[in-house]
């Protein structure tokens, strides 16, 4: 089972898309707060669809609250535009921690300096970045399809 971290997660629709995909995967969804809307807002909901009740989720006050429960460090792999190894360049075990950051902004430095594992998405020079619902989809995929996805 993969292990989904959004990192202070701005817009409900992207964390209830994210949410769906989790249930759709059998991977565990990781929240850091401060989020930037209610857990129970109906937009949230309404990306979640029904599948919300099946997710296994937990939420962490901080990213130090978050850290404790890592049992291997070496297995998390934060998403930055900025990283210069693809993830597809990536090999993924099952239990791997996949790590992004808020809409607005990303990963902050301060983040990112904990972990030495950073990977980016490959795309045109014409866009700033995908909608973090996408990234999550691209990266589950591959991570699921070298484990070996079965259900």
């Amino acid at each position: 089972m993969l292990n989904i971290v959004l990192v202070e997660p701005e817009i409900p629709n992207n964390t209830g898309n994210i949410g769906r995909l989790c249930v759709g995967t059998e991977s565990r969804l990781h929240l850091i707060h401060p989020f930037g809307f209610v857990i129970n807002d109906k937009n949230l909901k309404r990306s979640g669809l029904d599948y919300w009740v099946h997710l296994d989720v937990t939420e962490y006050q901080n990213i130090e609250e978050w850290i404790t429960q890592i049992p291997d460090k070496s297995r998390v792999f934060l998403m930055s535009s900025h990283a210069e190894k693809s993830y597809l360049e990536n090999d993924f075990k099952d239990g791997d921690w996949l790590v992004f950051g808020k809409e607005s902004v990303g990963l902050s430095q301060e983040v990112l300096a904990r972990f030495e594992n950073h990977l980016t998405i490959p795309m045109s020079n014409l866009i700033r970045s995908f909608n973090i619902a996408n990234s999550v989809a691209f990266v589950i995929g591959e991570a699921k399809r070298q484990i070996g996805y079965k259900i």
